[in-house]
């Protein structure tokens, strides 16, 4: 398959390059799939999100305004993530680490088993074939966990493989010098529970951050971590402990962190040994699947197809098995 991926790189055939098996490793699943589609499975428009958003809190903006009405229901819930698991299919995802906010669980009148069968149910009928590994997601505000009970109970559960944390407060909660309480217990009990840790850190804030956040929740792998490119020091941890970074490009400029995809800093990152996979993050919302983020980091000289490959394949490893 490298020689295959390669080549599809260097003809920039983005078909060759979809049916090439990679990894969509933090993908925000109701927000996975293609607008397009949507638009037809609903029969209306869908209003086009900015070129450039404000951080987290210009994409909640533009979230509210079309796409939060439609996930608040059972079936709006379900529509999307089928659309979320239609799309990896499309791109050529084997490995599908899709992440689903347990508040959800509202939807199906709080009952866990009905919300995780729901969801089983639809990657078996949609893409059997993919090796699927649900992801819980906690939200988190004022210092308090949304998720109520429902964030010991899905981790008790054994369905969700992984465990992150993301949203606007959660940002704040990063750059700070003292974690939730809470929010460490939670880290420790998937930690027993055989889960891998995540968490949304280094997309805002300082290099410090994502080091303070690894040691304090024990992370295995990190949503974003670019921020880790501006000290030395923090990217010599990272690569001392074999931290991974789940990087999102497109989501990066979109949201205003990075200026452009030719100064991403993944190719720093990359430089000094750390691991970073290339992902999707928001399909539905920057319109740039995999295949599409591979070609263009490519396209504006950023990587080689042959350094491209070799992050593809680490995207593919199963470093916990």
């Amino acid at each position: 398959m490298p020689k295959e991926f390669i080549n599809a790189l260097q003809s920039e055939n983005i078909s060759s390059i979809r049916r090439i098996p990679k990894s969509d490793l933090h993908n925000h699943g109701v927000l996975g799939g293609c607008i397009s589609l949507l638009e037809e499975r609903l029969g209306r428009k869908i209003q086009s999100p900015p070129s450039r958003m404000n951080g987290i809190k210009g994409l909640d903006e533009y979230l509210g305004k079309d796409l939060r009405p439609i996930y608040s229901s059972k079936e709006g819930f379900e529509l999307l993530t089928e659309l979320a698991v239609i799309q990896a299919k499309v791109d050529g995802i084997t490995k599908l680490e899709m992440s689903t906010d347990s508040r959800f669980i509202g939807c199906y009148a709080n009952d866990l088993e009905n919300f995780i069968g729901s969801i089983k149910n639809i990657h078996r009928m949609t893409a059997p074939e993919i090796v699927f590994s649900p992801e819980l997601s906690i939200g988190w505000v004022k210092g308090t966990h949304q998720l109520g009970p429902w964030a010991e109970e899905c981790i008790e559960s054994g369905y969700f493989k992984s465990i992150d944390i993301c949203g606007e407060e959660s940002v704040r909660i990063m750059q700070s010098t003292e974690f939730p309480k809470e929010l460490i217990y939670l880290y420790s009990k998937a930690k027993r529970n055989g889960m891998k840790l995540k968490a949304h850190v280094g997309e805002f804030g300082d290099a410090e951050s994502v080091r303070r956040a690894v040691e304090v929740l024990h992370l295995d792998e990190v949503q974003h971590g670019i921020s880790a490119a501006s000290s030395k020091e923090v990217m010599r941890f990272l690569e001392r402990n074999n931290i991974q970074l789940n990087v999102c490009p497109t989501s990066n400029v979109r949201l205003n962190t990075v200026e452009s995809l030719k100064v991403h800093p993944i190719r720093i990152l990359f430089d000094h040994g750390i691991r970073v996979t290339i992902n999707s993050d928001d399909m539905l919302v920057f319109d740039q699947s995999v295949s599409e983020e591979y070609l263009s980091l490519y396209t504006v000289g950023l990587f080689t197809p042959e350094e491209l490959d070799i992050i593809r394949q680490y995207g593919l490893d199963d470093r916990y098995g």
